[in-house]
């Protein structure tokens, strides 16, 4: 069986990757391309379905992103979010003009007979976002749906299998939008929905097996849970061919790299090392206060001590990363603004001595914790809080010295003992604290302070992609304060970041 695949032509909409969400929710495979890949190769990929994305750009202006108009003629089932509901109509002969009334956020609109809402009640809400809209629609195009300011917030070509909605489907903020997915996914693209995280598993092992055969691979093992889900993937596949280095760089919570050994030391199929790297990151770090050349540095130390140890063995061209899908999103596409780059995204060098296998690279974060449980692995291990590559360095704003890695490293552990303690544990998606930067003024006993503020972050979230900040009660944010400004010493104040994703990122760095 052929593996249907849905492409996601990206124009810049910042919820592209919830479009490729909401598709494999429906048990379809998918993929995001820049709307500047040539036409021949978006057909290379053989999709089954194509959906374009929406973006910030009006289409009347002369540099708007547009797309070959050949891709209206390979019979293939296209469906238009916002902006490309109004590239579809700009390119097949409709207008587009700006309005005099602009919708963002929840709208009430109107719905007529078509398949894209089949089964869904005649009003509802959806989530809108623009100030341009169709005002006449493509030749042979009928409208199925409006607004009290859009006349045509949906419109079809049922023959040419060509749909358009100006709302955002794949929001949780729009009412029934995932069943407007399955629709055009179902009823019709008339996709079967055979794609699992079964198969991608199975797909991933027959390829690295044929990629590796009887080769040594080297993978960067941290203990959190992309890189364990990759090792264990790997081991899989090639068996003690696969040797494991947990680097330590220093930059890693209270107690972590202890955790670390005692979870894989024992692993004859990982082939597990420690490798010391805590002097030589520092080094390199001081003085450096800027996030992206914090992650630049120690992306490529990272690489430079992985390039080092593989000297010590025979046969090692190959290195294995647990990049997952956000990662390359978050760190820049042709299409979307870099919002920062992960060290093992944007910190690889040019010359890269191995060849890179990242099992994961296509999965969100949910997923790959569904993988983990394929493979055997137990809740704790799966269920962990993310944390980031670049460890607590991108948790200290400003400089990074032994003295405040320190400081941070006793008020996360704080922290996590707190939120233990208050049964919060597996309800909070990822935690931490940050030390800002900022000093203010204190008064402890009869003396002034002035010392650092430090900021909790706590959030639930599904995939990291969107994220919302967790309301944990007063009581245990009054115990965690407490206890930071009493027992660490440097920390005066404590705040609480209450901002979400977007517009925020969830690390500060």
């Amino acid at each position: 069986m052929n593996l249907e695949k849905v492409i996601i032509i990206d124009f810049g909409g910042q919820y592209s990757q919830l479009i490729a969400r909401r598709v494999r929710e429906a048990n379809i495979y998918s993929e995001i391309l820049p709307y500047t890949l040539p036409i021949e190769e978006i057909i290379t990929k053989n999709p089954s379905a194509i959906i374009f994305s929406g973006g910030p750009s009006s289409v009347y202006e002369e540099d708007a992103p547009k797309i070959d108009t050949k891709i209206f003629q390979l019979n293939i089932p296209i469906l238009g979010i916002c902006y490309g509901a109004q590239l579809i109509a700009k390119l097949l002969g409709g207008n587009v003009k700006k309005s005099d009334i602009r919708e963002y956020g929840k709208v009430r609109i109107n719905i007529k007979n078509s398949s894209i809402f089949e089964n869904l009640p005649d009003r509802f809400n959806v989530w809108m976002s623009h100030t341009d809209f169709v005002n006449i629609l493509p030749p042979d195009f009928i409208n199925t749906s409006f607004t009290d300011a859009c006349p045509n917030s949906s419109f079809e070509n049922i023959e040419k299998k060509i749909y358009a909605v100006q709302f955002h489907p794949e929001v949780y903020h729009t009412e029934y939008g995932f069943e407007i997915i399955k629709n055009f996914l179902y009823k019709i693209a008339k996709l079967s929905g055979n794609w699992s995280i079964d198969s991608y598993l199975q797909q991933q092992i027959k390829s690295i097996k044929e990629e590796v055969k009887d080769e040594k691979v080297i993978c960067a093992l941290s203990g959190g849970v992309d890189s364990t889900v990759a090792a264990n993937l790997v081991a899989k596949a090639i068996g003690k061919n696969l040797i494991c280095l947990f680097v330590d760089h220093g930059l890693l919570r209270k107690g972590e790299k202890e955790e670390v050994e005692k979870n894989f030391s024992n692993r004859e199929d990982l082939n597990f090392f420690v490798v010391d790297a805590k002097n030589e990151f520092l080094k390199k770090l001081k003085g450096v206060s800027d996030p992206e050349k914090k992650r630049k540095i120690i992306g490529k130390i990272f690489i430079e001590t992985f390039t080092k140890e593989a000297k010590k063995y025979k046969g090692i061209n190959y290195l294995v990363q647990g990049t997952i899908y956000p990662d390359i999103v978050e760190s820049g596409t042709n299409t979307s603004a870099s919002i920062k780059s992960h060290h093992n995204v944007g910190g690889l060098p040019k010359k890269l001595n191995f060849k890179l296998i990242e099992p994961l690279k296509y999965l969100f974060k949910d997923e790959v914790r569904i993988l983990g449980k394929k493979l055997g692995l137990s809740d704790e291990s799966v269920n962990r809080q993310p944390f980031p590559g670049p460890g607590l360095a991108i948790r200290v704003i400003g400089e990074i010295t032994e003295t405040r890695l320190n400081i941070l490293k006793e008020t996360d552990f704080i922290l996590r003992d707190e939120i233990k303690k208050a049964n919060l544990e597996g309800k909070i998606w990822q935690y931490f604290t940050v030390l800002t930067g900022i000093k203010t003024v204190g008064v402890m006993g009869d003396n002034r302070t002035y010392n650092e503020l430090l900021a909790i972050r706590a959030v639930e979230s599904v995939d990291g992609m969107t994220a919302d900040w967790y309301k944990i009660p007063y009581e245990v944010l009054e115990k965690i304060s407490n206890r930071i400004v009493n027992e660490v010493s440097g920390i005066n104040r404590v705040v609480y970041d209450i901002t979400s994703k977007p517009p925020s990122t969830i690390e500060w760095e």
